[in-house]
């Protein structure tokens, strides 16, 4: 694996667990056990019933492109070598909105509504990154 020179995920008490999922190339989302809300990012209690009871639960990784940017312009050195890229916020099929980038097509072949799946960039010994490719 080469170095890599882009931000690394900030992983903490709420997160460690969605991130462990990645390592292993899994989409772990909290669900609440009261109400079955699935919810990202991850907490303490449910938003809409505000149980504490919570499960973790793997994603298929298929949903649709919610919203999308081109990004032409890298505002952190490490973006440099990649311009123009799509940053996405993908709707998963479980309910969940994830932002994350659409890969393995042009970006102008990017749309709302596009199906994608998940496939996996294993960035470091540590660290595998969720992103998502057109699947038709």
């Amino acid at each position: 694996m080469s170095k890599y020179n882009k931000p690394l995920p900030n992983v903490n008490d709420d997160n460690k667990d969605f991130w462990a999922g990645c390592k292993v190339h899994q989409l772990r989302f909290q669900r609440c056990q009261s109400c079955g809300h699935v919810r990202w990012p991850a907490s303490l209690f449910c938003p809409l019933c505000f149980s504490r009871e919570t499960e973790w639960i793997v994603s298929e990784g298929k949903g649709r492109v919610y919203t999308y940017a081109v990004y032409h312009v890298a505002y952190h050195p490490g973006f440099e070598n990649e311009l123009p890229y799509v940053v996405a916020i993908v709707k998963l099929e479980e309910g969940p909105r994830l932002l994350t980038n659409i890969v393995g097509c042009q970006p102008d072949e990017v749309t709302c509504e596009m199906p994608v799946e998940v496939t996996w960039e294993d960035i470091t010994e540590e660290f595998s990154l969720p992103k998502f490719r057109p699947c038709y």
